[in-house]
């Protein structure tokens, strides 16, 4: 799916990937941009034990165009689900996903753990510092995602190894609730919330990596 701003940018979501969304400027190549993050994917699919049927993926094909929000353009998320995305799920498609989910979180924790404490700053100096990061990704998590299942826990949570897996285990028992209820997740269909997870997880772990100053020389 192409989700297309306003004014900024473009969004390429391979929904059937959960996390695998890129965006670009308006005018930009975005399946390109996408294309680009395949292998880095591919490392999640693994994990999620989905390798060979990710590997087995041909070319990104556009099956639907959609106009975006205000967050398409200043974040460059996606802010709409894909058609196919409002549609029930299988019991397998949605353990599927779940999986892809955690291992969006296992990506993130990782990478969190073994980049430098100091992080290479944007052109202007900018970007924000490792622990700020990682607040912020469990954080959005919490306190804007979860709930939209009904899991409601404490912001704090984020800040405790135990309790944060003990809070995921609960986010994929009332993603399973739902589904098994055939409800969404509030105003969004449960495999956009699903999508929308991973996606922001993913986000900042490449985020991170991309930053990590461990093997740059003095």
């Amino acid at each position: 799916m192409l989700e297309h701003g306003k004014k900024k940018r473009v969004v390429a979501c391979a929904f059937d990937w959960p996390g695998w969304d890129r965006s670009t400027k308006i005018g930009g190549d975005a399946l390109a941009v996408l294309e680009a993050y395949r292998p880095r994917y591919a490392k999640v699919a693994d994990l999620a034990g989905f390798a060979a049927e990710f590997g087995a993926a041909g070319e990104l094909e556009v099956v639907e165009q959609v106009a975006g929000i205000g967050m398409t353009d200043f974040y460059g998320v996606s802010g709409r689900a894909a058609e196919p995305e409002h549609g029930a799920m299988t019991n397998a498609e949605c353990e599927r996903k779940i999986a892809l989910l955690r291992a969006s979180w296992n990506t993130f924790d990782d990478m969190a753990a073994r980049v430098s404490a100091e992080l290479r700053k944007g052109p202007r100096g900018g970007g924000w510092e490792k622990a700020r990061i990682i607040r912020h990704v469990n954080g959005a998590e919490i306190d804007e995602f979860a709930p939209k299942v009904g899991v409601k826990v404490p912001l704090e949570t984020r800040d405790d190894p135990e309790a944060l897996r003990v809070y995921r285990d609960a986010f994929v028992e009332g993603i399973r609730d739902h589904h098994a209820r055939g409800e969404p997740a509030r105003s969004w269909p449960l495999q956009f919330l699903i999508r929308r997870c991973t996606w922001h997880m993913l986000d900042h772990a490449w985020e991170l990596e991309d930053r990590d100053l461990t093997n740059v020389p003095a």
